[in-house]
């Protein structure tokens, strides 16, 4: 937490470099900080530090800290995979989920969320390079699985999330970004009264080609909050 401050500083000078490269606008590009592992003081100190988009990876986590930061107008986002029995906390407690990729939990969430709040966030975990072990829909399936959802209004369909392949050539990692940009237009395109304006990429060690893609929304950890504790 001591370098909070800098690392701040620091991921937004390379936040604001990445866009000027590609002529975008930085401050549309939000930052979502993944505090996984990290306690509510740190969480904290990010809002202080002008974090208001909080990523949790588990919903067991992230209940404890919710309820320690409800006084903070903070906005949670749920990033990793849901199980069908934690559909009802998600529902009820967060604003966003990155990785919808299936219609029964869809339809839990549908079910499950409150009449007085908004539609949830959702969206749609493209495996973006077909990897067999990753969670996600397959490209080619993004269309239809989008068209099964459309009655479902308790949900907002904001866009598409991914998750590159690690460790490979920025080349190869680029060309996947793009992939998910251009699958989003063609979402927007075949779906325009729905409010598709999200994608959901980049991390600490990719973000400039995320940016450089289209990325609307990063998901930073480390590069805001340091290392992970350890357990």
């Amino acid at each position: 937490m001591s370098n909070l401050f800098s690392n701040t500083v620091a991921l937004r000078e390379r936040i604001q470099r990445a866009a000027q490269e590609c002529e975008r606008d930085a401050t549309a590009i939000i930052v979502v900080a993944v505090s996984k592992t990290h306690d509510a003081n740190a969480i904290a100190a990010a809002y202080q530090q002008g974090f208001t988009h909080i990523g949790e990876n588990y919903v067991q986590e992230a209940a404890g800290k919710v309820a320690q930061l409800a006084s903070l107008p903070l906005i949670w986002h749920l990033l990793g995979p849901l199980q069908a029995n934690k559909t009802r906390w998600v529902a009820e407690h967060c604003h966003w989920l990155h990785s919808l990729d299936r219609l029964s939990i869809a339809k839990r969430l549908h079910t499950q969320r409150p009449a007085q709040l908004p539609p949830l966030n959702v969206c749609l975990q493209v495996n973006i390079d077909g990897e067999t072990s990753k969670a996600g829909l397959p490209i080619a399936d993004v269309c239809d699985f989008t068209s099964t959802l459309l009655k479902l209004d308790r949900l907002a369909i904001r866009g598409l999330m991914v998750i590159p392949k690690p460790k490979q050539p920025a080349a190869q990692t680029l060309v996947a970004f793009q992939r998910a940009a251009a699958c989003l237009r063609t979402l927007q395109a075949q779906f325009p009264s729905l409010p598709l304006d999200t994608l959901s990429m980049g991390m600490s060690a990719d973000l400039e080609l995320a940016i450089a893609a289209g990325s609307t929304m990063l998901r930073v950890g480390t590069d805001i909050f340091g290392a992970r504790p350890q357990k």
